[in-house]
């Protein structure tokens, strides 16, 4: 298992895991067409426009691209993981190597309903008490890692 950093050589293949683990993780709330345009050229696009706003982005590879993560100073996002390779420690690995790429305390956001939120209470993160909303059932809560 090896974590490696995003650059032009392997950006598809974050792409890739990020489009497939976006469509499953938003398939049950957001409409047909908007998961159907996760595409990879699409998700490589975002993934670029991410790296060229300054944050560091990482892929985690275990015989294939299971996960990627982003960092920028104590900000963490895109933490994905395929669909088919969930629940085997992948996303509590790139969140290890999250924190550790962090500067001062690692702060995040996650959807309300999203069942990565107990791995991350599980780790030590605290809801911060602010919330994104984003429609009127859907909003982002934000945690942070106090060292």
């Amino acid at each position: 298992m090896i974590i490696e950093k995003v650059t032009a050589d392997n950006i598809r293949q974050a792409a890739f895991v990020h489009a497939e683990s976006w469509k499953e993780s938003h398939k049950a709330f957001v409409s047909a067409d908007a998961v159907a345009k996760r595409t990879v050229d699409r998700q490589t696009a975002y993934l670029q426009r991410q790296i060229d706003s300054g944050k560091d982005l990482y892929m985690l590879t275990d015989d294939i691209p299971v996960g990627v993560v982003s960092v920028a100073e104590n900000l963490i996002e895109n933490l994905y993981v395929l669909p088919q390779r969930q629940r085997r420690g992948y996303g509590a690995r790139l969140l290890d190597f999250a924190v550790e790429k962090c500067t001062g305390s690692p702060v995040l956001t996650v959807l309300c309903n999203n069942t990565a939120i107990e791995m991350y209470r599980k780790y030590g993160f605290k809801e911060t008490g602010k919330i994104i909303p984003l429609t009127p059932d859907l909003w982002e809560i934000e945690m942070i890692l106090e060292r």
